[in-house]
């Protein structure tokens, strides 16, 4: 029958794999190409022959302060003398209103397996008069900034590789210049690297041509169709049309001798390659190897999984072994007919639960830290299986600020029983702080750079419209959940303690220098801050570099390791305490891991003076917005962690110990 069964059982899972179907994730779906000529035999190919290029606002690691592709006079749709080649603006998703990211249509023209060797877009002209004098300012600012293109073909970033000089391995940027200058001092740019006639001194140069190269896996109509994997640009300066290796490059002209009329030609070329060896699968490969170093990240794990492991060894071991001996001794004692004085942390069984000092704010800040804590760990349980990847432009950014939304029942509830455990009574205020004050100081800090931005006409500001729509997704779902979790919390009893609270609170003994608040709570942050910070600084510098950060396994498993730290932290330090009949601790573990935050604010600061090269009031101000909300959040999550592991630790070991 066991036999039988299992074959059965077998059976039906083959079953169910046959009738499984494939899909794809979204914005990772293939796009199949064909030559025109294909679509012209046969109406009906399931393939397009027009190959889009969309382009990106433009950035600067110098500035922090992205402008839109419209801002710069290059050559748009809609121009008079550029040819509409029937494309449109793709539509943007709320991730990337947000992330200042806008992907527009470009007049380039190019057909799927047709080499063109020097195609006009436009041309530009430029007078004495003022407005031609702006733009040509804008430009020539903007190239001494270096500020550069960010490009999308087929939903895949048009790369600029280049050669490094220390490891001769060509690296790969998804960023590329749009012009280089030299100093007056000789000192070349490095973009100017590429002009091979010689760059002048004082002299700034504009690349007016681009040099496409688009490499495709061939299909299985024998080669008339195929698959885009790859999509790379050669910049080239050239004075007159068409552009060759012999051309003079192109120099911007000083405005104080623009007395005549002076015009720029764009060129471009194109040149499909076929890559057989390259499946459309792994056509992101080379992209995201160069944009992070995979082996410096894997050490780096390693390293904090094995501080993580001694630190947990270590832990339990102490606080094992204590706890076992002082819970045998108690109950010994109480199992004696011997009369004996309590001593350790059972001398305050009558104190330990006594509500702390500013209840209300304690409550919000664990409601909305269990708020954050969830949807970090939803969000990247997704990241992980892929539905958040680069392919899908924006889906991080979108799946964070939806998924935290409808968490807002989880932070009213925690809060409400909280709170009604702490023997609160004005419950309107929490339901309210617990909604509106995290939240609001968040979209505050915000709304706040996105003036700044605005007034700067960056990109990066948030339109008006998404702000309304964010204020919608806050009051229209939000704070109607955090009210729903707050009625379910205040209408359950409250939390039974296991012991009962003496009714005169307990004289507390002298207690050590290092048992002190600040110096307790600032040593217990080195821990939580120690086994993370490596991935932290990749986080960070990928963000305010400029590159592509994918791996968030690594993310994933760095999460799970500062909640194991936090947890230990915390309730070891909560231990020491007790046993010097410390028993206020309410505050202090929150404290304990929170104060991680510190240290955190203290690598920012390490990281802005001597990793970045930002320069600008406006850069510094979101540089600094940006880190204050990183690590305004940090603190509230890791605290969260901190309290609500020794707050069970403590019911657990005083639920455990006979009391009399």
């Amino acid at each position: 029958m066991n036999g039988l069964f299992a074959m059965e059982s077998v059976l039906l899972l083959l079953l169910l794999i046959s009738c499984a179907r494939g899909f794809y994730l979204p914005g990772m779906a293939a796009s199949n190409f064909c030559p025109s000529k294909t679509l012209e035999l046969d109406e009906s190919a399931k393939c397009q022959s027009q190959v889009y290029v969309h382009v990106n606002s433009l950035s600067s690691m110098e500035t922090v302060v992205p402008y839109e592709y419209s801002s710069f006079d290059f050559c748009h749709l809609g121009d008079e003398d550029v040819r509409d080649i029937g494309d449109s603006n793709p539509v943007e998703n709320l991730g990337q209103v947000v992330f200042g990211e806008r992907l527009r249509a470009s007049p380039y023209d190019i057909k799927f397996m047709e080499n063109t060797t020097s195609k006009t877009l436009c041309e530009k002209k430029y007078d004495g008069k003022k407005e031609s004098k702006m733009r040509l300012t804008f430009l020539k600012e903007r190239i001494h900034e270096s500020y550069m293109h960010q490009w999308v073909i087929d939903n895949m970033p048009v790369t600029w590789c280049y050669s490094v000089l220390e490891t001769k391995q060509p690296v790969c940027s998804t960023r590329f210049p749009y012009g280089c200058f030299v100093t007056d001092n000789g000192m070349k740019h490095p973009a100017c690297y590429l002009i091979d006639t010689g760059a002048e001194k004082g002299e700034t140069y504009l690349f007016n041509h681009i040099h496409f190269i688009i490499a495709y896996h061939p299909g299985t109509s024998g080669g008339r169709d195929g698959r885009i994997v790859r999509a790379q640009v050669q910049l080239a300066s050239c004075d007159s049309a068409p552009c060759t290796t012999r051309s003079k490059p192109f120099k911007l002209p000083h405005l104080e001798s623009l007395t005549s009329d002076v015009s720029i030609t764009y060129t471009y070329s194109v040149e499909f390659i076929e890559k057989s060896d390259i499946k459309w699968a792994s056509r992101w490969d080379y992209i995201l190897n160069s944009s992070t170093q995979g082996g410096v990240q894997w050490f780096s794990l390693l390293n904090s999984v094995v501080i993580t492991l001694f630190l947990s060894g270590m832990v339990a071991m102490i606080l094992l072994r204590s706890l076992h001996r002082d819970i045998a001794k108690y109950n010994q004692a109480d199992s004696s007919d011997d009369v004996q004085e309590d001593f350790g942390w059972k001398l305050v069984h009558g104190d330990v639960f006594r509500p702390p000092c500013a209840p209300m704010l304690l409550s919000v800040f664990v409601g909305n830290g269990a708020q954050l804590i969830f949807m970090m760990l939803i969000a990247l349980v997704f990241a992980c299986l892929g539905f958040l990847s680069p392919p899908n432009r924006g889906a991080l950014m979108t799946a964070v600020l939806v998924v935290y939304v409808f968490l807002g029942a989880i932070c009213g509830y925690v809060s409400a029983r909280l709170y009604k455990m702490m023997g609160g009574l004005r419950w309107k205020s929490n339901v309210l702080f617990s909604a509106l004050l995290i939240p609001g100081i968040v979209f505050g800090v915000v709304f706040v750079l996105d003036l700044l931005l605005w007034g700067a006409h960056s990109s990066a500001a948030i339109p008006f419209t998404t702000l309304l729509a964010l204020l919608c997704l806050w009051f229209g779902i939000s704070l109607p959940l955090v009210f729903l979790g707050s009625f379910l919390g205040f209408r359950k009893p409250p939390i039974e303690q296991p012991v009962k609270t003496n009714q005169i609170p307990r004289e507390i003994p002298d207690q050590s220098i290092m048992s002190h608040p600040i110096p307790s709570a600032l040593m217990g942050g080195i821990l939580p801050f120690g086994s993370v910070f490596i991935q932290l600084f990749f986080i960070i510098n990928s963000i305010w570099t400029g590159q592509m950060y994918y791996m968030f396994g690594f993310v994933f498993l760095a999460f799970l390791m500062l909640l194991v730290v936090c947890a230990e932290t915390s309730i070891l330090l909560c231990y020491f305490h007790l046993c010097t009949e410390e028993y206020r601790w309410w505050w202090r573990a929150f404290f304990s891991s929170a104060t991680s935050a510190f240290y955190l604010l203290l690598f920012c600061a390490h990281y802005f003076v001597y990793r970045l090269t930002i320069v600008g009031s406006l850069s510094y101000m979101l540089y600094f917005g940006y880190t204050f909300l990183a690590i305004f959040l940090f603190f509230i999550a890791t605290g969260t962690i901190g309290f609500t592991s020794t707050f069970l630790f403590l019911r657990r070991i005083y639920s455990i110990v006979k009391i009399d």
